[in-house]
């Protein structure tokens, strides 16, 4: 399955990326022409039918916010290049009637072996990728015109080639997320679909933002975020479009939309506080909130034990770098205060959520401080006027230089991961690489 590719290119770390201190990404080009074809797995909502790739079912979705146009994803297998690029173009022949869309987006593997953020390409030009890779992945998303209308996509024809002067390739380097206090709002709407395909099921986890630009596959964590509020963390996978835009991806430093606003708020936040375009959102409806995020029933009410829609702090992992491991599908893990199962119960990892790994900690040991500090949390019923966008912190993905001299082996089955302070997890409850002893 496609999804299997998607999750074995985004494990595999230095197994996929091709990367090498010191080397130098030759210009060149290759153009390839997509498989259009609609075999389930990863695709989403879409049939191959007269020669075209369409939607299969044309109703409106229920959103938070309102009913939302129909849409579907055709997501292609990762495809390995034979040269270092770092741009991708496309060429899509399509049929728009009544107001609908193609949208052709693309990712690339990058140092750490994550895959980086969907970036558009198409008509608005090449995507420029983060950095050289030989390994992308294409995007379709087709969605509804207002009357119900279907988008057709006939062919796709793409290509990737690198900049002219050339690029020295870096060796991976760890990097905290970018983190901000945003409004959070509980999602509900069980037995809806999502954007990516998920079907919501009573006490889910999993989070909504606003830009398809960091939606994840269902069943796949390659979009996580961290939410934090009264002491509480969770870790919960990226699998809708919401609330409100779909094209605000305020945490990102190159926004696809409202530029103009600072980065980590939200343009329902700009609107609704600040009358920003007339206090309407991107499709001109009067704002009710300033929600820059929806949390799924289970995340809401179960992990981070809200009772009320409130601010909370949020990093967007994604936007950081370094070692990382992925729960696996099945049960949430419970995050402990310290490397024991005795410890105070102080979060949860949702199922398939891709969770930055600071180091490894003998069971028992007396846990040491990091250099760093991690992002604030507070109630969520808070009342801020203007949350001020917070700077990123390392909390979740510093690197300790050594090993301490008396660092003894630990089983790994007894061994504990910790992902910022106070915050632990055994070894075995994750499926990690190799990381250092804390």
């Amino acid at each position: 399955m496609r999804r299997f590719a998607t999750v074995l290119a985004g494990m595999c770390l230095l197994l996929a990326v091709p990367t090498v201190p010191g080397a130098l990404a030759v210009p060149s080009a290759e153009t390839w022409g997509a498989e259009l074809a609609v075999d389930g797995g990863d695709d989403v909502d879409v049939v191959a039918d007269d020669g075209a790739v369409r939607l299969r079912d044309t109703a409106p979705r229920s959103t938070t916010t309102g009913p939302a146009p129909a849409e579907g994803t055709l997501l292609l297998a990762p495809r390995r290049l034979g040269a270092v690029a770092d741009r991708v173009s496309a060429a899509p022949t399509t049929d728009t009637p009544g107001g609908s869309q193609v949208l052709v987006a693309v990712r690339s593997i990058r140092d750490d072996g994550s895959w980086s953020e969907w970036i558009p390409t198409g008509a608005q030009g090449p995507a420029q990728l983060p950095v050289p890779t030989l390994q992308v992945q294409i995007r379709v998303t087709l969605i509804a015109g207002p009357d119900g209308a279907s988008p057709a996509l006939r062919r796709l024809w793409l290509t990737a080639d690198s900049t002219l002067a050339p690029r020295r390739m870096s060796a991976p380097v760890a990097t905290p997320p970018f983190t901000a206090r945003v409004f959070a709002t509980r999602i509900g709407l069980v037995g809806n679909t999502t954007a990516n395909g998920h079907r919501i099921v009573d006490d889910d986890r999993f989070v909504a933002l606003p830009s398809r630009r960091g939606l994840a596959p269902d069943g796949t964590g390659d979009y996580t975020v961290r939410i934090c509020a009264g002491g509480r963390c969770a870790w919960a996978p990226v699998w809708d479009v919401g609330p409100w835009n779909v094209r605000d991806d305020y945490w990102g430093t190159d926004r696809e939309s409202f530029g103009d606003l600072p980065r980590g708020v939200p343009q329902a936040q700009a609107a609704h506080d600040d009358g920003y375009d007339g206090g309407r959102d991107g499709f001109g409806r009067r704002v009710a909130n300033p929600a820059g995020i929806d949390l799924a029933d289970g995340t809401f009410r179960r992990d981070l034990r809200l009772t009320d829609n409130g601010y909370v702090d949020v990093a967007y992992l994604w936007t950081g770098t370094g070692p990382a491991g992925t729960a696996p599908g099945g049960d949430p893990v419970t995050v402990r205060s310290a490397p024991s199962p005795d410890a105070a119960d102080v979060g949860v990892v949702a199922a398939r959520s891709r969770v930055p790994v600071e180091c490894t900690v003998a069971p028992g040991a007396v846990p040491t401080t990091p250099t760093t500090t991690p992002a604030p949390s507070a109630p969520a019923t808070q009342a801020v006027a203007r949350p001020a966008t917070t700077t990123p912190t390392t909390t979740s993905t510093s690197r300790p230089t050594s090993t301490p001299p008396s660092a003894s082996v630990v089983p790994v089955a007894s061994r504990w991961l910790r992902l910022g302070t106070d915050q632990y997890v055994p070894a075995a409850a994750l499926e990690v690489p190799d990381v250092p002893a804390c």
